[in-house]
């Protein structure tokens, strides 16, 4: 009964424990970001903006000064002109007459186009800053939903065009082949889409008044309109961020794919693919200079009617075959990005180097040799030079082949009190006997971390802050030398790295038993 009792009360003093940690990290991170804040408010010359700003004041206020002395001395030299030219003007009628005609017309020109002259007067272009909104939940599903209802119609009249070419309602793309090629064959093509176009802006106005039209080959299916929340909890939060960051993601994912295609077959990047487009556009080049416009037109006609509403259905519907003679997709699939291109070069250069320590495995009989390990490990290097300089480690010592690269990750040493070596920007590495962090930040080696495999007393998974939702994204290693366990926290591969870090610190842990036993 005792005994049950110390463990209640062991594991609850380990749960305070936890989250005094917890509170802890939280306030020391309010410390950190609140000293960053002040040193920015100390960067900003607001000083200076001050003083320029009254400058440009007492500019103003000397400009209207002056402008002020010029109306003043014009005004006094008006009536002293007018008196000098009365007895000039009582003894000359004709001169008066036309000095009225000519003021009236001045007058009247500077009425009807002084506005137009206006207008065509050069200023200095406006340099306008816009502010950004902060980030906030409910704009973020309000720009969400807004970005779902204007690309509706957009993803209507795509879904509309694929179920023309797909046959979905066999009369409605028998009559639209028949209109359409009829159009091409008479050469009123570009008459018929402009009457499309003015058909479905008087169908759109009809709607806009209230008629019921619905006009879509494929039936529009209503989804459920979620009424929005008004509070949302932290973890809500986190995950509407999460989801709109990997629909972002995935977008910008696909348009970069596009451009990438499109870049890299004007860029010769595989010249076997734009030679068919040169040859294309020189073979359209010669047939526009002899061939009269009328004829390029109906052929290119034709060709678009064709291959969409035939050539296209039957490719969809046997996919060896298009494979084997769609030109277009076979050259649009097989048209490399810049990720494919790296791993390309990656692979090819690591080929290469398979082949050189082969032969020089097979050379390494000779008196000359250079062992295998000891030659890959020199030339593994860091952002700050060779590995096992940087780390002050063994030529033998080098990152394993999972983590050649090194996880990107931030050390939060909750030891330190100061918010500068707190928390740790960096890049984590795992040797054969080693766990080496390297920091971004630049200065001296002694803000990288080292430690033994065979030092760590404990391993497991972290959770920085418990209100996010998920496994967390951080690994708490223990050593002795620290009275509370160094966490690697924000890593992306956080399951890779552990299973790495755990399965290599088991293989020593085991080795080093054996040996003493």
């Amino acid at each position: 009964m005792a005994s049950g009792v110390q463990d209640f009360n062991r594991t609850e003093s380990d749960r305070l424990n936890e989250i005094k940690g917890h509170l802890e990290i939280a306030l020391l991170e309010k410390h950190f970001l609140q000293e960053e804040l002040r040193k920015l408010r100390e960067e900003t010359n607001a000083e200076t903006l001050r003083q320029e700003l009254e400058k440009e004041r007492q500019r103003r206020l000397e400009l209207e000064q002056k402008v002020n002395e010029v109306l003043k001395a014009r005004a006094e030299e008006v009536p002293a002109t007018q008196q000098a030219t009365k007895p000039q003007t009582q003894a000359n009628g004709t001169d008066k007459r036309s000095h009225t005609v000519c003021s009236r017309l001045q007058k009247w020109f500077c009425d009807k186009f002084g506005e137009y002259v206006e207008d065509f007067r050069f200023q200095p272009e406006e340099n306008t800053v816009e502010t950004e909104e902060p980030l906030s939940a409910r704009r973020l599903t309000e720009n969400m939903r807004r970005l779902k209802r204007g690309a509706k119609p957009v993803t209507n009249f795509v879904k509309n065009l694929s179920a023309l070419s797909d046959w979905y309602s066999i009369y409605t793309s028998a009559i639209a082949f028949i209109i359409y090629m009829n159009a091409v064959w008479h050469g009123w093509a570009i008459p018929m889409f402009l009457f499309l176009a003015i058909l479905r802006l008087s169908l759109n106005y009809l709607i806009a008044r209230g008629w019921r039209i619905q006009w879509s080959i494929v039936p529009e299916v209503s989804e459920p309109v979620e009424p929005p929340k008004e509070d949302l909890t932290v973890s809500e939060k986190f995950q509407l961020v999460l989801d709109v960051a990997q629909k972002a993601q995935n977008l910008f994912g696909k348009m970069a794919d596009i451009l990438e295609k499109i870049k890299n077959l004007f860029m010769w990047v595989q010249p076997e693919i734009t030679q068919k487009l040169y040859i294309a556009l020189w073979a359209a080049f010669i047939a526009s200079c002899f061939l009269p416009y009328r004829i390029i037109g109906l052929a290119m006609g034709l060709y678009a009617g064709i291959k969409f509403f035939l050539i296209d259905f039957i490719f969809k519907r046997c996919p060896r075959l298009r494979a084997k003679y769609d030109t277009p997709y076979i050259i649009w699939t097989s048209l490399p990005t810049d990720p494919q291109l790296k791993e390309r070069s990656n692979a090819t250069v690591s080929r290469r180097l398979q082949t050189a320590a082969s032969r020089s495995y097979v050379g390494s009989n000779a008196p000359t040799g250079i062992n295998k390990d000891e030659d890959t490990s020199r030339f593994h290097t860091t952002k700050r030079g060779n590995f096992h300089e940087v780390f002050n480690l063994s030529e033998n010592e080098r990152p394993l082949a999972v983590c050649e690269n090194g996880w990107r990750c931030c050390l939060i040493n909750r030891d330190r009190k100061m918010p500068t070596d707190y928390i740790r920007n960096g890049i984590l590495y795992v040797t054969e006997n080693y766990l080496c962090f390297e920091s971004s930040k630049s200065g001296s080696s002694k803000r990288n971390k080292v430690i033994k495999l065979t030092d760590i007393t404990d391993i497991q998974k972290y959770k920085v802050l418990s209100v996010l939702p998920g496994s967390g994204m951080g690994i708490a290693v223990s050593t002795p030398s620290t009275q509370k366990p160094l966490v690697f926290g924000a890593m992306v591969h956080r399951d890779e790295a552990f299973e790495t870090i755990f399965n290599q610190y088991v293989k020593i842990t085991s080795a080093s038993s054996n040996s003493e036993s």
